[in-house]
């Protein structure tokens, strides 16, 4: 559109009136254009808009009204000003134009000035309007770009990026964002008055030379890390990508900075993480291997001695299966901290797994240094851990290994340290003790032995002997013990005690139980069918038995393979296995028990020998410790325990075996206390299955009731000197009493336990024991007896103060005067007699 010469279209079917308005507007200066019809008219606004049309109405075809009204359907014409030419003045006339879109009407003939007027004001409007649009139109562009520019602020604010633009000829800051401003403090203001050099460690020249790189470099070197000051005086570390964009003479460094501290602070972390316990936070075993190269690098160079300390929690486990394993990483942490707390700070404190720690020393002492940590260790455990409400006393066995005495590698030093720590455990745990090189052998041979063991399960070199079990009211043997021996090839029988503790330490204890169960039930069924019959046997079952092994499958498949009674079956368990797993335990004997299989206990007495547990278990014996039926003739602690063990079992209705039965003795004391059954070296050795046949064949066959004695009064007389011994045996003989001769306590304990005396006359001179220490251990274990001594060389004071203690009941001097003595003797039996009978009216009221 020009604005200097507005374009007229004159629309008219007939050509003198197109001529004649053409003349009329040539003297304003205006162009005129003409179309003779609707269709013409259509066709030249599209090709070319005019500034304004006068549009006759009456015309063929399309007439002026149909296309004013096409016109102003049209956007793109709409805003063309359209003045309508007609003949007709009626007022209809009008209103139709003015409804088709016609902003002007002229009559016919036109009057110039009107058509001038009417023409140039409606130019005049048209020019407004375009002025308006393009107004509009220039704000409809700055409110866009506005929005632009504020949805890229927003953007920017919204990243959780800082973005920084610094103009490089300036070096001040163009723009930045929010999260710039909370990430160091600043307002916006306050960032922009400072610039990007206030906020680095680095001076204006090195920032400059840095963006000039960042102009001048490829894209791919553009990232950087670097501290940024805060507005509070801290740092922040960050991550720089920095991009160049040119602007006119100038460029704008654009850097997108981000907040590395969390991600420094992760790594951190999973770096702590792969190098230290996630537990106890202690170095672990890579970092402690690490850190001990390093010490012994150091100390090579330096001259220094480094002891390599591996400490082993005593009896962990059971805390973990009694308490939870909760509790037992608990003392671990618990445990970890004392460890620190006695050692250095330069010294090196690791976790190596579960319960197993170790220590680095640098000594200027040697051993003697490594001594005093490992005391202070084991004083640091007398406290007792309180874990969740629960005290726990813990004991550590410690290893220790020296460089450059035991050698410099670190894998070896570990490994001599752990050998030793293995023999403090066998010498009873809670000690410590120096790596030698005898440990070293011990150790080669150990391993040689346990290759040695999984060869024997192979080649089967395993065999079953078999030990009595003897009924004490009827002398019959009434069951066999199955005890595993080893043939090894070259060196004969091993002694059990050699490798059945290698047995269960490596866990081949779980497939030669296996066997034991299986091969046992085969000899029983052999026995079964042949001239033996029917004999139970019982088999020792070990606790890896219950954790690792299915023993409930085992004699499940052992029964139905030979088809045997369960109840000649018999499993042998220590109270220790017992405890191992309880509920699991339990679970599995009582439906070993609901087969019919029966269950004992071995070894009672040295483990936790609870009432609470024997009530638990589903048990149908006890077989008292050998360690309790040794001197259970001269012990009287051993005598009570014994005789505790034995009460308490019949209460139970269990059936009570002593093992370890060597002497007639022995025999006759656990008869006396209603022991049930006896097994041991007395009745035989451990013998093989076809001498064992043999010997229950004989006895089976030779076996006779032992023919019960009268009771009669017997007397013990106990002197070293053999004259004095035949001396009063034969004054005493004489009143018919049954007279038993001891020349020492020793031969005395075994004529007590054999036979019922009721009176004791003893001297007080005796070799290893005076007689007052003899009868003071008898009153302990026989109190019924009526004790007497008698002394050539007697002390007064002390004879009373035995009588005073109840040791002794009478004391004579020597020499006596015989018919005193004699009624003093039968006055004696009358007091035993009284005295026992007393102690069995208490048994009864008890």
């Amino acid at each position: 559109m020009s604005i200097a010469t507005p374009t007229i279209l004159i629309v008219d079917d007939e050509a003198q009136n197109r001529r004649l308005l053409a003349v009329l507007l040539r003297p304003e200066g205006y162009h005129t254009e003409s179309a003779a019809s609707g269709e013409e008219a259509l066709d030249a606004v599209a090709h070319s808009a005019p500034d304004l049309i006068l549009l006759d109405i009456m015309m063929p075809g399309i007439d002026g009204y149909q296309v004013a009204s096409i016109l102003k359907a049209n956007p793109a014409t709409a805003n063309i000003p359209i003045i309508m030419v007609t003949a007709h003045a009626e007022r209809s006339a009008r209103l139709a134009g003015l409804e088709a879109g016609a902003e002007e009407f002229l009559t016919k003939p036109v009057d110039r000035t009107e058509l001038w007027l009417r023409v140039r004001n409606l130019l005049r409007l048209k020019a407004f309007g375009d002025l308006q649009e393009h107004s509009f139109v220039l704000e409809q562009q700055v409110a866009a770009r506005t929005a632009d520019l504020q949805r890229f602020r927003t953007a920017m604010d919204a990243t959780a990026d800082a973005i920084m633009l610094v103009s490089r000829d300036t070096m001040r800051f163009v723009e930045v964002n929010a999260t710039s401003c909370k990430m160091l403090g600043y307002t916006r203001a306050e960032l922009l008055a400072l610039g990007p050099v206030a906020l680095g460690a680095v001076t204006r020249e090195e920032l400059e030379r840095m963006y000039d790189t960042v102009i001048a470099g490829p894209a791919d070197k553009k990232l950087s890390e670097a501290t940024l000051h805060c507005k509070d005086g801290t740092q922040v570390q960050v991550e720089v990508n920095r991009q160049a964009m040119p602007s006119g003479n100038d460029w704008i460094i654009v850097s997108v900075v981000r907040d590395i501290t969390e991600r420094n602070q992760a790594q951190q972390r999973l770096q702590h993480l792969a190098h230290h316990d996630a537990l106890t936070g202690l170095p672990n075993r890579s970092y402690f291997y690490e850190t001990l190269r390093k010490t012994l690098a150091l100390a090579c160079e330096h001259g220094w001695k480094v002891a390599v300390m591996f400490i082993d929690l005593d009896h962990f486990k059971n805390v973990n299966d009694t308490l939870g394993h909760a509790v037992g990483d608990e003392l671990l942490i618990q445990f970890s901290c004392r460890l620190v707390a006695c050692v250095r700070a330069r010294d090196t404190v690791g976790r190596l797994g579960g319960d197993e720690f170790a220590l680095i020393l640098v000594m200027e002492q040697g051993h003697q240094g490594a001594a005093q940590v490992a005391t202070k260790i084991r004083d640091a455990l007398h406290l007792p851990f309180n874990l969740q409400g629960c005290e726990v006393i813990m004991t550590a066995s410690i290893g220790i290994t020296v460089q450059p005495d035991d050698g410099s590698d670190p894998d070896v030093l570990i490994k001599y340290a752990d050998t030793a720590m293995y023999q403090a455990k066998h010498a009873g745990r809670n000690t410590y003790r120096f790596f030698t090189a005898q440990m070293n052998v011990d150790v080669l041979q150990r391993l040689d032995l346990e290759n040695a063991l999984r060869k024997a399960i192979e080649k089967d070199e395993f065999v079953l002997y078999y030990q009595p079990k003897v009924a004490m009211a009827s002398g019959a043997v009434v069951g066999l013990e199955a005890l595993l021996r080893w043939n090894r090839p070259g060196y004969g029988l091993v002694t059990p005690a050699l490798f059945i503790p290698v047995l269960e330490e490596s866990g081949l204890i779980v497939r030669v139980g296996s066997w034991v169960i299986a091969t046992a039930c085969r000899q029983i069924k052999e026995w079964q069918l042949g001239e033996v019959g029917p004999v139970p046997v019982s088999v020792n079952v070990a606790g890896r038995q219950f954790r690792e092994g299915d023993l409930e499958a085992d004699v499940a498949r052992a029964l139905a393979d030979t088809g045997i009674p369960p109840g000649l079956l018999e499993l042998e368990l220590t109270e220790t296995s017992l405890m191992v797993n309880t509920e699991r335990t339990i679970a599995c004997l009582r439906n070993l028990r609901q087969r019919g299989v029966q269950v004992s206990i071995d070894d009672f007495g040295t483990g936790y020998s609870s009432l609470a547990y024997l009530r638990r278990f589903p048990i149908d014996k006890l077989k008292i410790d050998i360690a309790f039926v040794r001197d259970v003739t001269s012990n009287p602690d051993d005598a009570a325990i014994v005789g505790a063990i034995i009460t308490m079992a019949h209460s139970l209705n269990l059936v009570v075996i002593a093992e370890g039965v060597e002497t007639p003795a022995q025999q006759s004391y656990l008869l006396r206390h209603h022991c049930d059954q006896v097994q041991g070296y007395l009745i035989s050795r451990p013998l093989p299955a076809a001498l064992i046949t043999q010997l229950m064949v004989l006895r089976k066959t030779r076996h006779q009731p032992a023919a019960s004695q009268p009771a009669r009064q017997t007397l013990l007389i106990v002197d070293d000197d053999s004259f004095m011994l035949e001396l009063l045996a034969s004054q005493l003989g004489g009143e018919h009493y049954r007279v038993l001769q001891a020349e020492s306590a020793a031969l005395a304990f075994d004529a007590l336990a054999q036979n019922d005396v009721q009176v004791i006359l003893c001297d007080q001179r005796l070799p290893a024991m005076d007689g007052t220490a003899f009868l003071d251990k008898v009153r302990a274990i026989y109190p019924e007896t009526f004790r007497i001594v008698l002394s050539g060389e007697a002390d007064l004071e002390q004879m009373m103060a035995a009588v005073n203690q109840g040791a002794i009941d009478r004391f004579y001097t020597k020499p006596w005067d015989q018919a005193v003595l004699q009624s003093s003797i039968r006055q004696a039996f009358s007091h035993a007699r009284q005295r026992r009978a007393a102690l069995s009216a208490d048994a009864l009221a008890r």
